[in-house]
């Protein structure tokens, strides 16, 4: 039975689908003022991750990501930069798709932009408004009043009369209660505005995503995602609006999951504070599966502290699975018979039940992949001894093959490599021939060019490997 930690009840709880076959996940997008660093990538994959395992039991998943692309941050970048702040937000959208892409994130079904969902947006408002949950003030603001939602604090453990604002929340004397919070903003000049019955306006940043989750998923769904710094007061806040709108304290989503920080020297990376590297900066240096590697080594509610040590060790590790993955698929192009792979199919059976288990137990990413370890080790074994002679089982070694190839397709792992073969092969067949020129200068004792050519591969990224069964290549 799958358990996931639940933000709400603070424990871990067994997961029952609303619905069933059917997972409905909303993850929290990014606001696209500036290109995304290492610490926005973490949620996303971990969703990615999540989705797919979901898939691999066989639900059927319909996962929303929002843009929130109406907001002062992305103003400002587009009156510092004079441009529009559509183009802003377009351009980093783009970038966002760019590195997400990189790190091997699947797309979502939907991706709603604010800008898109305003109609939307100014109904549920007015709900509020007629439910006695908003006020609107004379100048066109509207505010959510937390004292009339009996609930506030619930996600958060927080007590009203204990809280402060958050960071994004204007404090304005007319308010009832300091903590009221912006639903409607009125218009201010240079700055982008849309009709509505208080006035020109925009939305605040929390009912955006209440109603853009409540459109595309219903009024209840399985998972509500993000990073733990959402917690307060953003998902606080949606909860209020979504379950005073709808009327009912057991509505909107049912399961909160939120991953830890990503830490620079132990300090929460972040723009605010500079102390962060963008995603496609990193993808200057390694690929992105290393770093979505990287990711996927600590479990997802773990700080995680970025450093170059770490993500080097990251890609040393990768490197010993992607040698296995070479091994797994020079295999797979063999035939014979025999039992010589019984033992290692039962123990990829094994391996592929701790993998399962370790998934069940929230999304414990760091534990399965050590199943990806052992089971790579098993192989590695298993290759050797063919490589030394040992009559080659394929029927026992395809049951083994499955296992490692649902277990790393759950993680997300050579899955650019996989693009890479299915392209004409002429890199495969570029590589022969260099390696070929390189076996006829070792015959004829030309160490001079033999090492030219093994360094200069290395260079380029390439290595070359001696086997008994002759010289593999692989990237780095």
């Amino acid at each position: 039975m799958l358990k996931v930690y639940n933000t709400m009840t603070r424990q871990k709880e067994e997961f029952h689908p609303l619905k069933p076959g059917e997972v409905s996940i909303y993850c929290c997008g990014v606001t696209p003022y500036n290109a995304p660093h290492i610490g926005n990538a973490r949620p996303f994959v971990t969703w990615d991750v999540i989705r797919r395992y979901f898939a691999a039991r066989g639900y059927q998943v319909h996962y929303i990501q929002n843009f929130t692309d109406v907001d002062d941050k992305i103003i400002n970048t587009a009156n510092k930069e004079q441009t529009t702040w559509k183009d802003v937000a377009d351009r980093n959208i783009a970038i966002y798709f760019h590195s997400m892409d990189a790190l091997g994130v699947r797309r979502a079904d939907v991706y709603p932009r604010v800008s898109e969902t305003m109609a939307d947006i100014i109904k549920m408002v007015q709900t509020l408004i007629d439910k006695g949950y908003a006020y609107a003030l004379d100048n066109g603001d509207v505010f959510y009043s937390v004292e009339k939602f009996h609930g506030y604090g619930k996600l958060s453990g927080r007590k009203l009369e204990d809280m402060q604002a958050g960071a994004r929340i204007e404090v304005d004397t007319r308010k009832h209660h300091p903590m009221d919070f912006a639903l409607w903003k009125s218009a201010k000049p240079g700055e982008p505005s849309w009709d509505s019955p208080w006035g020109k306006g925009r939305p605040g940043w929390h009912i955006e995503c209440s109603t853009m989750s409540l459109k595309y998923l219903g009024e209840k769904f399985d998972f509500h995602g993000g990073g733990s710094d959402l917690i307060f007061p953003h998902h606080e806040n949606e909860i209020a609006q979504s379950q005073a709108c709808i009327g009912d304290d057991h509505s909107f989503a049912q399961y909160w999951v939120h991953n830890g920080f990503i830490t620079i020297h132990n300090e929460k990376m972040s723009k605010s504070k500079n102390n962060f590297f963008t995603v496609e900066d990193i993808l200057k240096q390694y690929p992105g599966a290393v770093v979505r590697f990287f990711i996927l080594q600590t479990h997802y509610r773990s700080p995680l502290d970025f450093s170059e040590d770490r993500i080097k060790e990251a890609q040393t590790s990768l490197g010993r699975l992607e040698t296995t993955q070479g091994y797994v698929t020079e295999l797979a192009k063999k035939t014979g018979t025999g039992d010589s792979a019984t033992a290692l199919a039962e123990k990829a059976a094994a391996c592929k039940e701790r993998f399962d288990a370790a998934m069940d137990d929230d999304f414990n990413t760091a534990l399965a992949i050590s199943e990806l370890f052992a089971l790579s080790k098993e192989l590695n074994i298993y290759y050797q001894a063919v490589a030394d002679g040992t009559p080659f089982d394929a029927a026992h070694f395809a049951q083994a093959k499955t296992a490692w190839d649902e277990m790393a397709s759950i993680i997300g792992l050579f899955e650019q490599s996989e693009e890479s073969s299915a392209s004409d092969g002429l890199a495969d067949k570029l590589m022969d021939l260099i390696i070929a020129i390189r076996q006829d200068a070792r015959k004829e004792k030309n160490w001079a060019l033999a090492d030219r050519i093994r360094d200069e591969l290395k260079e380029a990224g390439v290595a070359l490997e001696d086997t008994k069964t002759g010289v593999r290549w692989k990237r780095m």
